[in-house]
């Protein structure tokens, strides 16, 4: 054989052992696509209130301008306070999105034959109201718990 010819042979048979003693990369692992995070939820109102405190806050002062307002204490005459108040709470933190169940008969239920009038439910929402301006609730949080307590409106007034 011809000696340039055998040192080539040579040279290819000591690449290709060197290449394969060398130890081998893993293969390539493909990368998963970033995981986008979803955006969190928005707070519910019974987040932005202030949770179970403050909503407890709102009812017992509510309940405390009810006893001053002439116009409507005599609805509550005779009616369980602590009860009444706990019942409330339940009621506002279950429609606010929280975590309590509100477990006390209807609305219809509760009121009937009680003679409540429009008059008498609009003097019910002022208090609510004079209790969360005293309280420092924001505006637009005050008309989101009046939009969704509203429409209890039908099912308490019965004259």
């Amino acid at each position: 054989m011809n000696r340039a010819f055998t040192i080539r042979l040579a040279s290819i048979a000591l690449v290709l052992g060197v290449v394969a003693c060398a130890p081998m990369a893993p293969p390539a692992t493909p990368v998963p696509p970033p995981v986008v995070a979803a955006p969190p939820a928005p707070p519910t109102l019974y987040q932005q209130l202030g949770g179970q405190p403050a909503i407890t806050a709102v009812v017992d002062r509510m309940v405390d301008n009810i006893g001053h307002d002439r116009r409507i204490r005599r609805y509550f005459a005779h009616a369980n306070i602590p009860q009444l108040k706990a019942a409330l709470v339940d009621q506002v933190c279950q429609a606010t999105g929280g975590p309590c169940v509100y477990k006390g008969p209807p609305m219809r239920v509760v009121h009937h034959g009680m003679r409540i009038t429009n008059r008498a439910f609009n003097a019910l929402v002022e208090d609510l109201v004079r209790a969360m301006d005293s309280l420092n609730v924001p505006k637009p949080l005050q008309q989101q718990l009046l939009a969704i307590l509203g429409p209890l409106k039908a099912d308490i007034v019965n004259v």
